[in-house]
């Protein structure tokens, strides 16, 4: 099943604490209504820094990730674009937001993380883009490669490529990738930073980016918190 992703901006004038918080306790439960939804996590954004890596930032400025899953049968009510739920969480995004772009993506689980430890991991997401002379089957060729080379990694707790097929920039409206120039999502897992900086200073890790300069322009990195909500 694919998942639908939102890159989201809090509202200007809240605060991290405030916007955090209505997420979690207001729009969180409204949105967990939706039919056929089979999880949905929530990423807040805690730090904005490329730890471990030396490679170009993009211009990319999130809040937090949401990330949905729904039921094959689900999907095909369009359950985002239509209804009275539907209208309610547009007001209710529109009351809490400063921006909002969604993806969708299909998910490729490389390393799964252990599901008990997984709470006190520390997670970091990444928003990428290729390389302007690769196409996206030439991406997509050259992230199966990279994931060999992550899954060598040492310290690697959990580690999952998400494959951006479909973008909306404005929720709602589909958009083409040079509106919204975004080709995978990352979702890393370790024990600590220092176990990320280790990882990605090993001759592993060194390896690994090595190749990622041969396919990606930009890494936008993130270290987040997740939460369960369904």
């Amino acid at each position: 099943m694919n998942v639908r992703m939102g890159l989201i901006r809090q509202q200007p004038g809240w605060s991290h604490e405030t916007f955090s918080r209505y997420w979690l306790e207001q729009h969180g439960p409204l949105a967990a209504r939706v039919p056929g939804l089979a999880a949905y996590w929530q990423n807040v954004v805690q730090e904005r820094l490329q730890r471990g890596i030396d490679y170009a930032r993009g211009p990319w400025d999130v809040d937090g990730f949401s990330q949905l899953t729904l039921e094959a049968a689900g999907a095909k009510e369009r359950p985002f674009a239509e209804g009275a739920l539907a209208r309610r969480l547009i007001d209710d995004e529109q009351h809490f937001l400063g921006g909002l772009h969604i993806v969708e993506a299909e998910p490729v689980e490389v390393i799964r993380p252990d599901p008990q430890q997984r709470p006190t991991l520390l997670k970091r997401m990444s928003i990428l883009r290729r390389r302007p002379d690769l196409d996206e089957a030439g991406f997509r060729r050259e992230w199966r490669v990279h994931a060999d080379l992550v899954r060598a990694m040492p310290g690697v707790a959990g580690y999952r490529q998400n494959v951006v097929v479909a973008r909306e920039r404005v929720k709602g409206r589909p958009c083409g990738y040079d509106e919204l120039p975004i080709d995978g999502i990352v979702e890393l897992w370790f024990e600590s930073t220092a176990t990320l900086e280790a990882a990605f200073g090993s001759p592993e890790g060194r390896r690994t980016m090595a190749h990622a300069k041969t396919f990606l322009a930009e890494i936008t990195a993130f270290l987040v918190t997740e939460r369960r909500i369904v």
